[in-house]
């Protein structure tokens, strides 16, 4: 549990519950609060689910400056950690781990997403995107995006990597889904990581005298080279195929969205053969939607200074980055959509140590998307009212869940 001490001349029945919900008809912008917060100091205290109150950090910098100190910690099974919600404390594999335990198994799966290796991807993308949208023409409109191109893209090349049916793919998406979920009880929770566990774990035993030319095999010859148990091969399945397809899903979708909403954009990335811009475009949508809308978790593990605060040994530290792709000291004009603009420096994928090990898969993905669908439906549009779009309000990784389109 984090500290409950709170800054002096602060009352505690002032300090804002977080996360905070969205403005009014402001479904892609940061909660109000968080700009007035942001705007007052760099760091501030917030109230949690649990009753905790760790601090807010609101600013880039001192966000950045944050993530890569080496005196705070990722480790979600560490009492101080400032969980996103009740049930048992599991550390999602690497990700949720501090060096050096982070950094040896990280090694272990990360030569597969350096540049040059997502690079020679792209043929196996484009064909993924090509089919993707060629199924989409010959099939019947208005048609719910996510389902028919959104969801199915990023799976496939996920599939693709791990060697995973994908035949199954219902099975670990509705999986998945429960477990991003703020809504899922702890038991649902539970029961779908347990249900992906067993069904990645049964792969990565099959894998042990019969590997192939994939990551699921990297895992199995670790664990007979004795690097890793079972547990931990299955726990790094389970994470790469969950963030393989969840997070680039649902930026596909929300931003296509974003993209309608603002046709002057769209019709600049849809008209361009300028591979540049949309590298570039794929960069300020990053910043601008930034899906992981539950902030960041860390704890220090030493008395330190954040902004000029102290920060005590024990205490919570919560990271919106959503609200730092939104500062104006690190972005001009930062509630503007610029597709032009240079955003490469935004936080999307966090920074230090941690920060996303498949960003390039996901750039990669993102770019072959813009490129190929837009032009090859110029003719895009909503088939709904905006206002009737169900935006994902509840769920860790933010995005719609249902986006019907035609042409």
């Amino acid at each position: 549990m984090t500290s409950t001490q709170v800054p002096a001349g602060i009352e505690t029945a002032e300090i804002p519950d977080y996360p905070m919900p969205r403005s009014e008809g402001c479904p892609f912008d940061p909660p109000r609060q968080l700009n007035d917060l942001q705007e007052q100091a760099a760091i501030t205290r917030v109230r949690l689910w649990d009753g905790s109150t760790p601090w807010l950090v609101t600013r880039h910098a001192e966000q950045r400056a944050v993530l890569s100190d080496p005196r705070v910690s990722a480790d979600m099974t560490h009492e101080r950690y400032p969980r996103q919600a009740p049930g048992r404390a599991g550390s999602l594999s690497f990700i949720g781990m501090d060096d050096p335990e982070h950094a040896r198994q990280r090694r272990m799966v990360g030569s597969a997403f350096t540049i040059k290796n997502v690079a020679a991807m792209r043929p196996m993308v484009q064909r993924v995107v090509d089919d993707a949208v060629a199924r989409l023409l010959a099939g019947p409109k208005p048609v719910d995006l996510v389902e028919a191109f959104a969801l199915p893209v990023p799976s496939l090349v996920i599939c693709e990597l791990l060697d995973v049916p994908y035949s199954d793919h219902d099975f670990f998406q509705d999986n998945s889904k429960r477990i991003i979920n703020r809504n899922s009880t702890p038991e649902q929770r539970a029961e779908a990581s347990g249900a992906l566990a067993q069904y990645l774990g049964g792969l990565v035993a099959a894998k042990l005298d019969n590997p192939g030319d994939d990551l699921v095999s990297r895992l199995a010859g670790r664990v007979k080279a004795g690097e890793l148990t079972m547990e931990q091969a299955t726990s790094m399945a389970v994470l790469l195929l969950i963030a393989g397809h969840e997070t680039t899903a649902n930026m596909i979708a929300l931003s296509t969205l974003l993209l309608l909403r603002h046709p002057d954009q769209f019709a600049l990335l849809r008209d361009s053969d300028d591979p540049a811009l949309a590298a570039s475009a794929v960069e300020e949508l990053l910043r601008y939607l930034n899906i992981t809308h539950g902030g960041r978790r860390r704890f220090a593990t030493e008395d330190m200074e954040v902004a000029g605060c102290p920060v005590k040994a024990g205490e919570g530290l919560v990271l919106p980055t959503d609200i730092a792709n939104r500062d104006p000291r690190a972005f001009d004009d930062p509630d503007r959509l610029d597709i032009t603009r240079s955003a490469r420096h935004h936080l999307a994928f966090g920074f230090g140590v941690h920060q996303c090990l498949g960003q390039p898969l996901a750039r990669l993905e993102l770019e072959v998307v813009y490129r190929t669908l837009y032009r090859q439906v110029p003719e895009l549009r909503l088939a709904t009212d905006f206002e009737s779009v169900p935006f994902k309000h509840d769920g860790f990784v933010y995005g719609v869940y249902e986006l019907p389109v035609t042409w």
